[in-house]
C-alpha cells in the first residue's frame, strides 16, 4: 500500500509532468511494468492541471516575455553532493534573492496561476525532511531549477533519474551535449522564477549542478553571470552520489536502479566527464565572475564562507543579510547526515577506479 508520505514526495519530486514532456521521455527510453505506479502518478497529475497550464500561458505570455532578468546571476554550481543545497538555502535566506523555489518547482507551468492555492496546499500535505537524506525543507526553501524544468522538457538531468538504467546515455544528450531546446526551456523557467519571486528583490540566484557543463550556453545569455564552484574530495561526493540515486529510482524512478557497483562506475565516469567539462570552459568566465569554495570551509565556518561570496562579488546588503543567514545556520545545526555506506562490492570497485 503506498503510504501518503510516499505520495507526497513523489508528486514534489517528479509530479504533474507535462503529457509531451512525458511522451517525449516514452519516446526515448521504456519504462518498466513494475513501475507502473511512478508512471501512472508522472501521467495523471500531469493531465489533471494541463488545461491550467494552457491558460496560465494565455494569461501570463506577454508579462514573462516583457521581463527583465537581471543581467548578473549568480549560479551555485559543482559536481552532486559538493554542499551545493546548503549553500544555496544560506543565500536564498537573504531576502534579497530570488530563486527558484518548491512552491514553483512542483509545477512551474501553473505555478503562477495557482500560486495562492498551492503554497497551503503544499504545507498542508507536503513532508518536512527531502525524501533522499532527510534534509529538511519547506514550501518556500529553495530548489535546483532542474527539478522544475524536467516538468517542461525530458532534455534535463532528471532524464536519467526517471530512467537509471540509462542514465549515462541521459547524462551525454542532457549534460554534455545540452540543446538549443533545453535552453529556451531553461531561460522561461528563469522568467517563470522572476515572476514568480522576483516581487520585492533585486538579484537572481540559480543552482543547478548540470550548469557545471553548461557555461558557455550560461554566458550566452548572461555575460555578466557570476559563478561559485563547490568543490569536494571526489570519492565523498561520488559515494553519496550513488546513495542519491539508489533512493531516487526507488521513489521517481520509472525503471528500477541499476546494480550498485554499476552505478558506483556509472558516477566515477560522470563526476569526470563534469568537471571535465567545466575545466574545458573556465577560461571563458572573467576571474572576478568565478569564486570556488571548499566543501569542508561551508559546512566547518558557513557563515564566514557565505561572506566570501559577498565580498568577491562586491555584493551590497550583508549587514542585513547575515542575520537572516545566521538563522538558517542555526537550523541547520539539528541536521546529522546518515552516514554513507556502500556494498562491499561496490565499495571495493569505487577505489579501484580511483586508485592512481
Amino acid at each position: 500500500m503506498l503510504s501518503l508520505r510516499v505520495l507526497s514526495d513523489r508528486v514534489v519530486a517528479a509530479g504533474c509532468i507535462r503529457p509531451s514532456v512525458l511522451l517525449q521521455g516514452l519516446q526515448l527510453s521504456r519504462p518498466a511494468l513494475s513501475r507502473w505506479p511512478v508512471s501512472l502518478l508522472m501521467g495523471l497529475s500531469g493531465l489533471l492541471v494541463e488545461s491550467l497550464a494552457w491558460l496560465q500561458t494565455l494569461l501570463f505570455q506577454r508579462r514573462l516575455r516583457q521581463i527583465q532578468l537581471p543581467q548578473d546571476p549568480v549560479l551555485v554550481i559543482g559536481h552532486w553532493r559538493s554542499g551545493t543545497t546548503f549553500l544555496h538555502q544560506l543565500l536564498a535566506s537573504d531576502p534579497a534573492w530570488s530563486t527558484a523555489r518548491n512552491s514553483l518547482t512542483v509545477a512551474p507551468q501553473v505555478a503562477l496561476l495557482l500560486q495562492s492555492l498551492l503554497r497551503p496546499l503544499m504545507r498542508a500535505w507536503m513532508t518536512t525532511v527531502r525524501p533522499i537524506d532527510a534534509v529538511p525543507w519547506s514550501v518556500n526553501d529553495p530548489q535546483e531549477d532542474e527539478v522544475g524544468i524536467v516538468r517542461l522538457t525530458m532534455d534535463t538531468n532528471m532524464a536519467g533519474m526517471a530512467f537509471p538504467q540509462e542514465y549515462p546515455f541521459h547524462f551525454r544528450r542532457s549534460v554534455l551535449q545540452s540543446t538549443g531546446a533545453y535552453e529556451r526551456h531553461w531561460l522561461r523557467f528563469t522568467r517563470l522564477t522572476w515572476l514568480h519571486d522576483g516581487v520585492g528583490r533585486s538579484r537572481l540566484l540559480i543552482k543547478n549542478s548540470a550548469h557545471t557543463a553548461r557555461v558557455a550556453r550560461v554566458l550566452r545569455q548572461f555575460p555578466k553571470a557570476r559563478f561559485v564552484l563547490m568543490c569536494r574530495e571526489r570519492e565523498d561526493s561520488i559515494r553519496s552520489l550513488v546513495q542519491v540515486k539508489q533512493a531516487l529510482a526507488d521513489l521517481v524512478g520509472l525503471q528500477s536502479a541499476p546494480e550498485m557497483r554499476i552505478q558506483v562506475e556509472e558516477t566515477v565516469a560522470s563526476h569526470r566527464q563534469l568537471l571535465q567539462a567545466f575545466e574545458a570552459s573556465r577560461s571563458l568566465i572573467p576571474a572576478d565572475q568565478l569564486l570556488e569554495l571548499d566543501y569542508n570551509d561551508l559546512v566547518e565556518t558557513p557563515l564566514h564562507t557565505v561572506k566570501r561570496i559577498y565580498d568577491h562579488f562586491r555584493l551590497t546588503g550583508w549587514e542585513e543579510a547575515q542575520g537572516h543567514i545566521q538563522e538558517r545556520i542555526t537550523q541547520a545545526r539539528h541536521y546529522r547526515a546518515a552516514a554513507v555506506q556502500l556494498s562491499v562490492e561496490a565499495e571495493r570497485r569505487l577505489q579501484e577506479l580511483l586508485s592512481p
